[in-house]
């Protein structure tokens, strides 16, 4: 006699998706107005209108939601397509101009993510880990974008490797965050500063 075999259904199977997926996203927005230390599973369970017990065999503890959370980021992230749209432009105007556009929208569409996982870092036993799986794409992405702007005419007045430090500094999460969070700036305010400050300073010359 063969085993028995066991069926999961798809119904199933696309419940058991929503229940996840909003579980995510409730505690994205926990984590990201109130830090990541102050809230509970019971909160996050609460939030998300399921009991304790289904948070933890949906996603597991607080921090495999954190972990969660942060593998979302990631996969929305479309950092690809943004490099490629980057990569099509010729003039290093051109450049900046799409540079900042397009981190300024995924910063701003993914702005509950980046605050989740920030106000986590402190007290997150793994912060540091944390930070550097939730950014590697992103700033491989810059690294990108530096090694484009070499290739035009005229190049940045630093090295390459200082055009990519630059760019993270300027359009990684932390510049955006610097300026519409910590000194409220609208984000319109915010993208033609970023975009200015990087095309004055990377042509800069003697």
């Amino acid at each position: 006699m063969s085993p028995k075999r066991s069926y999961v259904s798809p119904l199933r199977e696309q419940a058991a998706a929503r229940t996840r997926e909003q579980i995510l996203q409730r505690a994205t927005e926990l984590f990201a107005s109130r830090g990541y230390g102050l809230v509970t599973v019971a909160d996050i369970a609460s939030a998300a209108g399921v009991s304790a017990k289904t948070v933890f065999a949906s996603v597991g503890s607080k921090s495999d939601v954190l972990d969660g959370i942060v593998s979302l980021g990631v996969a929305a992230s479309g950092h690809e397509q943004a490099v490629r749209q980057v990569r099509a432009q010729q003039t290093p105007e051109a450049v900046m101009d799409v540079l900042a556009r397009g981190t300024r929208a995924g910063n701003e569409e993914h702005f509950s993510v980046h605050e989740a996982i920030h106000k986590a870092l402190p007290v997150h036993e793994n912060g540091e880990a944390l930070w550097q799986r939730a950014t590697a794409d992103y700033r491989d992405a810059l690294r990108t974008i530096a090694r484009h702007l070499h290739t035009l005419t005229p190049p940045p007045s630093c090295t390459e490797q200082e055009t990519a430090d630059a760019l993270w500094f300027w359009f990684g999460p932390s510049g955006w965050r610097a300026l519409v969070v910590e000194n409220d700036w609208p984000w319109d305010r915010a993208e033609e500063f970023l975009r200015r400050t990087a095309a004055a300073t990377l042509y800069r010359r003697p």
